[in-house]
């Protein structure tokens, strides 16, 4: 995390951003209601459940809100710089 960033939409925010770090959570849900039926550890999941394999990182830009990988910012700083 210590590249520049440009946000990719307003083009003009270097400075003012929020990292939202993601940790997913795999659960078993009720079909019917949509409650937890049960929290999965990772080492336990069943062959029909997929482990997230998602970006760990999301940017929003402080300034126009635009929430994107963080690879986004950083393409966009570098293409400007």
């Amino acid at each position: 995390m210590s590249t520049p960033y440009l946000c990719p939409n307003c083009k003009t925010n270097r400075t003012r951003f929020n990292i939202i770090e993601q940790q997913a959570k795999s659960v078993k849900l009720d079909p019917q209601t949509g409650v937890i039926i049960e929290e999965l550890e990772q080492s336990s999941l069943d062959p029909f459940h997929i482990t997230y394999n998602g970006p760990h990182y999301k940017v929003q830009c402080g300034v126009c809100g635009l929430i994107e990988n963080e690879l986004s910012f950083i393409k966009r700083a570098q293409l400007k710089s």
